[in-house]
């Protein structure tokens, strides 16, 4: 596979995600619509870090750390904006070995927050878009 067909995989998997989040919405499944977003924004850095990096990515959830890999071989500088945003997506990474840290978290997250995560995200997602190289 070429380094253009494993970005190809990622980003067909990473828009999946973000039209999960939509149809979590939709459902009022608060939490997921969170979680698919953070997998969305997770799977599309990925893919670019195999255009930018190489296909040995690493096994982290972290947004900003996958990012940070490849953010010098850009020809932009990422906002702030954009890079605090990885981190409050990189919080609502669901990991199923802590189910109480789960319902916690779903407890706190309403339409109103997720509504705004994923209009975040859309505008985020469409902004690392343009990176490709």
């Amino acid at each position: 596979m070429t380094a253009q067909q494993k970005y190809d995989h990622w980003l067909d998997i990473a828009q999946y995600d973000l039209e999960t989040a939509k149809t979590m919405l939709s459902s009022g499944r608060w939490l997921y619509v969170v979680f698919m977003c953070q997998q969305a924004v997770e799977k599309l850095s990925k893919g670019l870090y195999t255009l930018y990096v190489d296909d040995n990515i690493p096994r982290v959830h972290n947004i900003k750390t996958i990012v940070d890999y490849f953010e010098n071989k850009l020809s932009v500088s990422i906002p702030e904006e954009i890079k605090d945003f990885f981190d409050v997506l990189s919080a609502y990474y669901l990991n199923n070995r802590y189910p109480d840290f789960m319902n916690k978290l779903s407890a706190q997250i309403k339409e109103n927050e997720a509504t705004k995560i994923l209009s975040k995200t859309e505008e985020v997602f469409s902004w690392l878009l343009t990176l490709k190289p």
